[in-house]
């Protein structure tokens, strides 16, 4: 992987430039087969976002018909790519932009620098980049970028996290999961495996997001609505990371030793998780763990007992965010807010199904 921090990089996307972006792994941060080449797995399927609900067209927003093979074309990823979600995610838009014959795409990454994140998007635009994917880091401080880039008619497909800003004119359209959803998901599969009872530790993801505080509303919700004997003892952000997970599961457990069940809001958090579970001397299965995203490491964690479930968070963008920017230039209309389906992993299916994580 090059080396991305304080600068911002052209990328030619040809088909033989998309293959190694999982070499560069911090080690501590390895899933367990990460050294297995990735699998392609399960594409994207669109839950909601018909034509028949809130749209936006090029004539709309009064942009201009571009030619995306031609035209420059902005990735901005939010975070190392240590996280198998942001790996899978980026490696996604590579590939899908070499398939589409996109012959000059930029690539920027923030490192989880809210800061340098605007900065990159920013001198994209200056650079005059025609169209923009945005992985955001926070869904607030936004305002400059949008500014910039409605001055030079830049359309911002937003995926994965939603930024607070009015789509069809601070953005295009927002690609992603139902978090609230998942998170009420994840607490039916946390009352199924406590048998309704019992104490749970939630593992927050970073703060300043939509996505963490959606997961961890839905799971509440949900957890009072259907298994109030479920009481939740303890919640700390994890910042979505295995080291930190491994961190704050470490505190919990000093404080909370007999603790039932671990919601963590991604699968690095949870992973972290296990890695404290071993080291005060628990067991597969002592204490239930459910987790949102479907890496790989988290599946086959399912397999070997260390897991209870995984509710999937699909990091492979590519083929929708250019499906959508295609429709747009063609002056289609396209949905102001495109939800994905999530699939579930459960003890059921993790064996046979391991392969379609990433």
């Amino acid at each position: 992987m090059s080396a991305m921090r304080g600068r911002w990089i052209p990328v030619v996307a040809t088909a033989g430039a998309a293959v190694l972006l999982l070499s560069a792994c911090a080690k501590e941060e390895e899933s367990p087969g990460a050294g297995a080449a990735p699998s392609a797995g399960a594409g994207q399927v669109v839950q909601s976002g018909a034509p028949d609900g809130p749209t936006c067209s090029l004539d709309q927003m009064g942009y201009t018909k571009i030619d995306l093979k031609t035209a420059k074309v902005g990735f901005s990823q939010s975070e190392k790519e240590a996280n198998p979600f942001r790996i899978a995610e980026t490696q996604s838009i590579k590939d899908e932009a070499a398939k589409q014959g996109i012959t000059q795409l930029t690539l920027t990454n923030a490192n989880s620098q809210f800061t340098k994140q605007i900065s990159d998007v920013e001198q994209m635009i200056d650079s005059g980049v025609q169209l923009l994917v945005v992985a955001p880091l926070n869904s607030d401080g936004w305002d400059s970028v949008f500014a910039k880039a409605k001055a030079k008619k830049v359309p911002i497909i937003t995926i994965d996290r939603k930024i607070n800003a009015t789509p069809c004119t601070d953005y295009l359209t927002f690609i992603g999961s139902d978090f609230e959803e998942q998170g009420k998901r994840a607490a039916d599969k946390m009352a199924e495996a406590l048998g309704n009872k019992g104490s749970v530790a939630i593992l927050l993801g970073s703060p300043g997001n939509n996505v963490t505080t959606l997961r961890t509303k839905g799971f509440k919700d949900q957890i009072a609505k259907i298994a109030p004997d479920v009481k939740i003892v303890f919640e700390q952000t994890g910042q979505f990371s295995r080291e930190e997970g491994q961190k704050v599961s470490e505190q919990m457990l000093q404080a909370n030793p007999d603790i039932a069940g671990i919601y963590a809001e991604n699968d690095e958090m949870a992973l972290g998780a296990v890695t404290a579970l071993k080291g005060a001397g628990k067991s597969a299965g002592d204490v239930k763990i459910v987790s949102i995203d479907g890496t790989r490491g988290a599946v086959q964690g399912i397999v070997d007992g260390w897991l209870h479930s995984v509710i999937e968070s699909n990091p492979r963008f590519g083929p929708l965010a250019f499906e959508t920017a295609t429709k747009f230039f063609n002056g289609e209309p396209v949905a102001q807010d495109i939800i994905i389906s999530d699939r579930e992993y459960t003890e059921a299916n993790a064996k046979t199904d391991v392969a379609n994580a990433y």
